[in-house]
């Protein structure tokens, strides 16, 4: 209940704001991707320059399926550059990504750490009317984790302390719903 209680208060508040803002220079986002995997998720983007804008998505996952578990919570900030017009059409993205992690795959390990990396992205932007835009993205780029390994989900023995992996491959995978004020 409480996953749905926030979007639908930030859609209702959207709806009696955006009339008044002028287009172009600010829009919240929701991926959704992260929605059908069930993350809490909102992008917020802002224009800085003509052909230039700041994007910074995030999402939080806490749920429980009997031993099963996926939690997390991510922070991916990005630099765009537009091709043409800021908010439509082509760009590109140099972006970071950060956050922590607490999970039971169908495995019997639990892995529990953080990561922080960077990678670079391409993505498109339809613009569905004058306020409204589809957008998808597609990322890659190193992550660097340390994390800790448990044998089950619920235990708290350590089977492995302060592992080091590095990851290189998909960094951002997004199928944005945006709105623009």
């Amino acid at each position: 209940m409480s996953k749905l209680l926030i979007p639908a208060l930030a859609s209702i508040i959207l709806v009696y704001i955006a009339p008044t803002a002028r287009p172009g220079g600010f829009a919240v986002k929701s991926n959704l991707l992260y929605d059908a995997g069930l993350s809490v998720n909102l992008g917020v983007e802002a224009g800085v320059a003509q052909r230039w804008s700041i994007d910074v998505s995030g999402n939080f996952n806490n749920w429980r399926i009997g031993d099963r578990q996926w939690r997390h919570w991510l922070v991916q900030p990005e630099a765009r550059y537009w091709f043409c017009e800021r908010f439509t059409g082509h760009f590109a993205g140099v972006h970071l990504i950060g956050g922590e992690f607490n999970f039971a795959p169908i495995n019997d390990k639990r892995y529990q750490g953080r990561g922080a990396g960077a990678g670079i992205a391409y993505g498109y932007t339809w613009m569905l009317n004058r306020r409204w835009s589809l957008e998808a993205e597609i990322g890659a780029g190193w992550i660097y984790t340390r994390y800790d390994a448990f044998p089950c989900a619920t235990c708290g023995t350590k089977l492995e302390h302060d592992r080091v992996y590095n990851y290189v491959g998909p960094t951002k995978a997004a199928i944005n719903l945006i709105y623009v004020f």
